[in-house]
């Protein structure tokens, strides 16, 4: 098990799509409500991903959803993870 300074360590930051200002959602889908939208510009970490509504955006089309704060997802069709599948666990 790892300490989580070792975590914060390895945490990748990712840019959304330019252009975009990014809601934020409670939950991995469009049904969850929006908690606060992300600026253009904006960098996430992604800390775990996992299933949801599928989305089509800037980057392909995709239902994998990013966790990027407790309790808080952004699409990952909107995050530039150079990578159409999972680039960090899987949410528990």
């Amino acid at each position: 098990m790892s300490s989580p300074a070792a975590e914060a360590a390895s945490l990748h930051y990712y840019s959304i799509a330019p252009g975009v200002s990014l809601n934020v959602r409670s939950g991995p889908g469009t049904g969850y409500g929006v908690v606060r939208v992300l600026p253009e510009g904006s960098m996430v970490p992604i800390f775990c991903q996992r299933p949801g509504t599928t989305v089509t955006g800037p980057y392909g089309t995709s239902n994998i959803w990013d966790n990027v704060a407790n309790g808080e997802y952004v699409s990952d069709a909107y995050v530039n993870t150079g990578s159409d599948g999972y680039v960090a666990a899987r949410c528990a």
